[in-house]
Order: C-alpha cells, then sequence, then structure tokens
C-alpha cells in the first residue's frame, strides 16, 4: 500500500471508530494516527534490520503519543488505539485486522519466556481500557476484553472475559460486531455471584422466620 493510501486509510478508521471527530483536519491531532504511522516507518527499518533507527522513530513516536509499540511487532489493518495513553505494544506481538484497543492497554510478556513472548490479537478484538493481556497465547476472532481485566491464558473465538485473572463469562457461536465498541455493558460475574448469594440468604431468612412462628 502506498504512502498516500495508507494516510487515507488511517484518518478513515479514526474517522470511522471516534464520533468525537467532526473533520480529516482533527484526525492530523489524534494519537493513534500519529503512532500508526511512526510505526509503519518503523517497523520497514527494524524488517530490514535497521533495528537502532526503527527503536528511535518509535521512541519518538513513544514521547509524542504516549503509545509504545515495539517496531517488531506485526500488526495488521484498521487498528484503532482510543484516547492511547499508556498502551504498550510488545516486540512479538502479532494482531489482526479491525482491533481496537483502548487507554492503558499492555499487550505484554510475562518475563519467563523466550522467542515468541507477547499475545496474539486476532480480527475484529476488543480490549478495553486498563486491560493486561500477558504471554504468547491468542485471543480468538470477536471477542472482547473487559476493562481492567488482567488475562494469562488462551481465549477462544466469540467469548468476552472480565476480571482478575481473566475468566471467560460469555461464549457463543454469534460474530460481534465490528461497530460495537461498548466497553461498559459487559457481565460482572462477581456481582451476578453476590447476587445469587443475597436470594439464597433471603430465602433463608424467610424459612427462618417460618419456623420461629410455628
Amino acid at each position: 500500500m502506498g504512502i498516500i493510501k495508507r494516510i487515507q486509510n488511517e484518518i478513515e478508521i479514526v474517522k470511522e471508530r471516534d464520533p468525537a471527530i467532526h473533520s480529516s483536519w482533527e484526525v492530523l491531532l489524534y494519537p493513534s494516527f500519529k503512532v500508526m504511522l511512526h510505526y509503519r516507518a518503523a517497523h520497514k527499518l527494524y524488517k530490514k534490520g535497521h533495528y537502532f533507527l526503527a527503536r528511535w522513530v518509535s521512541q519518538r513516536a513513544a514521547r509524542k503519543t504516549g503509545i509504545e509499540i515495539h517496531p517488531g511487532a506485526q500488526i495488521g489493518e484498521g487498528l484503532f488505539i482510543d484516547h492511547g495513553n499508556g498502551v504498550i505494544i510488545g516486540e512479538t506481538t502479532i494482531i489482526g485486522d479491525n482491533v481496537t484497543l483502548y487507554q492503558g492497554v499492555t499487550l505484554g510478556g510475562t518475563g519467563k519466556e523466550h522467542g515468541k513472548r507477547h499475545p496474539t490479537i486476532e480480527d475484529n478484538v476488543m480490549i478495553s481500557a486498563g486491560a493486561k493481556v500477558l504471554g504468547s497465547f491468542t485471543v480468538g476472532e470477536n471477542s472482547k476484553i473487559g476493562a481492567g481485566s488482567v488475562v494469562l491464558e488462551e481465549v477462544p473465538p466469540n467469548c468476552t472475559v472480565v476480571g482478575v485473572p481473566g475468566r471467560i463469562v460469555k461464549r457463543d457461536n454469534e460474530a460481534i460486531p465490528r461497530e460495537t465498541m461498548d466497553q461498559i455493558h459487559l457481565p460482572d460475574p462477581v456481582k451476578e455471584e453476590m447476587q445469587m448469594m443475597q436470594q439464597k440468604l433471603e430465602e433463608l431468612t424467610k424459612k427462618i422466620e417460618k419456623l420461629e412462628n410455628k
């Protein structure tokens, strides 16, 4: 893809997914737009073995945007980083197409691995604010990671993961639409469990009252 087409593509990605953007000129100020242009240039240098220059370009982008993408990471088309401050993407990370990351997301390693040590994020995945995905496993396509979750193991396609450590709370065969980027209305397994306990407690209380009345 030529540089003009690449720039046009990145502009359209930001405009499509951020309702706060009102014109193409605003996109030029957007951290996601800036960092992706720097990443594409740094990645080309990295593949050619110009490691120092690649890191120099990527670190300049990190200082300007607060988003740190290692030039060795492999990123497909349509990556959107909303706000983006504090986002970290490790060297051996692989990201598919149409992936959305929010601020504070880390795609990192555990510190114990060699070789492929960062996650693979398949197409159409959404990772909410503050989530950490750590290790050399795969997050399957169309999945969602809830805000603040810490994911340490494989996530099958079409799943919703929440919690620390991350737990799968929803899994079905229906693909999550690309335009669905709702970070809030995700299942809360802790809340659901507390509600069940409260319901059982109320039932027990009623039974005790009946026995006392007898």
